[in-house]
């Protein structure tokens, strides 16, 4: 049905915000994060896209940085996990790592915030509490547990931190696609390892194509496996 214009003299009825909350300032802020990066994301910013003051953010979210914990934390609710299955631990913490890493990789900038971010929000405790339940029941240390879940979080996020680099500087050079930029990028540092004096560098000119390899995935996967069998060296 066409509907009908309001009559001059009457007054349009306005629409009606949003009602503000935590929830929607940190929905708000990941979206601005995944959009615009990290230096995007501030307090202003999020009060301008909800259409509201700086102020009244202040009553839900105390500064920016709790925001990026927040935000963190929504981004880490996204991870799925199965029931712990010690007999089977090692590939459970191998597809952990894997999922973990998609998730961080489908979030621009978030692994920046995940590098000093101490795990306190409920979804970074239901993962930890997952990674340690799992160690231990198949029969690790509970210190080389601690150390062990420690060490392969700052892994995952570190890989993810060095792959939003490169968003970055994609973004920054006006580009879309990740691969023509990666091809570029690594293009460059090809030909310039070429240029070497070899009679210096002779590993690194001969082997060139194997440092320069772009394939990201295998990368992870290999540090990724070095870690877990590490781990396994020290099951009891």
């Amino acid at each position: 049905m066409t509907s009908v214009p309001t009559p001059p003299w009457r007054k349009s009825p306005r629409p009606v915000k949003q009602q503000l909350s935590q929830a929607l300032i940190v929905e708000t802020g990941l979206r601005i994060l995944d959009a615009e990066g990290l230096d995007a994301l501030s307090m202003r910013r999020v009060a301008q896209e909800l259409d509201t003051g700086p102020a009244s953010l202040y009553a839900h979210v105390s500064n920016k940085d709790e925001l990026l914990e927040l935000i963190y934390d929504l981004v880490l609710g996204e991870i799925e996990v199965r029931e712990p299955d010690p007999a089977n631990w090692k590939t459970q913490l191998r597809e952990y790592a894997m999922e973990s890493h998609r998730v961080l990789g489908r979030h621009a900038d978030i692994a920046r915030a995940a590098m000093a971010a101490v795990p306190t929000g409920p979804n970074a405790l239901r993962l930890g509490e997952y990674m340690m339940a799992l160690l231990i029941s198949a029969g690790m240390d509970p210190r080389d547990a601690s150390f062990g879940v420690d060490r392969l979080s700052l892994y995952i996020a570190g890989d993810a931190y060095e792959g939003s680099q490169h968003y970055a500087r994609m973004r920054s050079k006006g580009m879309n696609d990740r691969e023509s930029y990666l091809n570029s990028f690594v293009g460059q540092i090809k030909d310039y390892y070429r240029s070497l004096p070899p009679e210096r560098f002779p590993m690194l000119v001969t082997y060139v194509d194997e440092l320069t390899d772009p394939d990201g995935e295998a990368r992870f996967e290999y540090g990724l496996d070095l870690l877990i069998d590490g781990m396994a060296a020290r099951m009891k």
